[in-house]
């Protein structure tokens, strides 16, 4: 089969299509034939060897994938050949014809849901899902602010933020960006490029602030974020690429907090609540992932030059 491998760690240029074998399921596996990969930003930070988590070398990115069951192992129960699947993770990596993932990392993607949009449901969707549900806490009376919107986990973020009759303030850093939120449901949207953004949120609040602030790039804005809370408001972090520094006063006199997560730490409980959640709205076409790019495999350096860049406006994905 083709699939990206990645050899050595660095830019780009690392990620290399190779002719490898194709994997066979043992027992408890899954074997699917990928129709589409969903590139995510950690992606990018595994490639260059900065992730917290380095995969031995060679290795091949990914963990969000749709397609088709090819195979199953000995003692899979809730999936067969020929059913439409999305991927929780995998075991072999997404970014491949085939990918091996265990039965309880595959999860049924509805009819209504395209193989390009189903590679767009893991990471964005359960990642904002975690963040307002069992993170930030939050209640139907309370204002949050996706601080980046137009991006793949923003977009989700709007969609789920909307089910949970949230009022949803957005940004974004472009006129696309801004149209594109407002499009996706949210009450007022702002451009984050314009100096005197933050004013804007803090006077459409009446001076109280937002309650929940969900945070896409902590080392830019976790400092103004800060002081856009409402008293108790909570920011939860959800990407960040350096090192800030922080007056702790504006915690005390808001009396706030900001909390931060990785997938990967998710209970197993917190997990199946998130994909209950995620994959009853995908049946009911209340939450509908949005793509703004599809890729060849082949081209997946473009894509993680693309899923960095400014500008964001839906998911990126490479197709099989």
């Amino acid at each position: 089969m083709k699939a990206i491998q990645v050899r050595e760690f660095g830019g780009p240029e690392q990620l290399k299509l190779e002719e490898i074998p194709t994997p066979k399921p043992t027992a408890g596996q899954v074997l699917v034939r990928v129709h589409a990969a969903g590139v995510n930003p950690y992606d990018t930070y595994m490639r260059a060897g900065t992730y917290a988590v380095k995969p031995p070398l060679p290795y091949t990115p990914g963990s969000d994938a749709a397609g088709v069951v090819e195979a199953v192992g000995e003692g899979v129960k809730k999936f067969k050949a020929g059913d439409r699947v999305y991927t929780a993770s995998t075991i072999t990596g997404a970014y491949a014809e085939y990918c091996l993932a265990l039965e309880n990392q595959v999860q049924p993607l509805p009819p209504g849901i395209s193989f390009p949009q189903g590679a767009g449901v893991h990471v964005p969707y359960a990642t904002a899902y975690h963040a307002l549900h069992h993170e930030a806490k939050t209640c139907a009376s309370e204002t949050v602010l996706i601080h980046g919107a137009s991006g793949g986990v923003g977009t989700a973020a709007i969609q789920i933020a909307r089910n949970f009759g949230l009022t949803v303030f957005g940004t974004a850093g472009s006129a696309k960006g801004i149209e594109l939120i407002k499009r996706e449901g949210v009450h007022q949207a702002f451009d984050h490029a314009k100096p005197d953004y933050t004013d804007e949120i803090m006077k459409a609040t009446g001076g109280r602030g937002v309650d929940v602030i969900l945070e896409m790039l902590a080392n830019v804005n976790l400092a103004k974020d800060l002081k856009l809370l409402a008293i108790h408001g909570r920011v939860i972090i959800i990407g960040n690429r350096g090192e800030i520094t922080l007056n702790p006063r504006d915690f005390m006199l808001r009396r706030s907090s900001a909390r931060g997560f990785t997938l990967w730490a998710l209970t197993e409980a917190e997990a199946a609540d998130c994909f209950a959640g995620i994959n009853a709205g995908l049946a009911n076409g209340t939450l509908r992932p949005i793509v703004a790019k599809e890729l060849p495999l082949k081209d997946a350096p473009q894509a993680h030059l693309d899923v960095l860049a400014p500008g964001a406006s839906g998911k990126i994905v490479l197709t099989t």
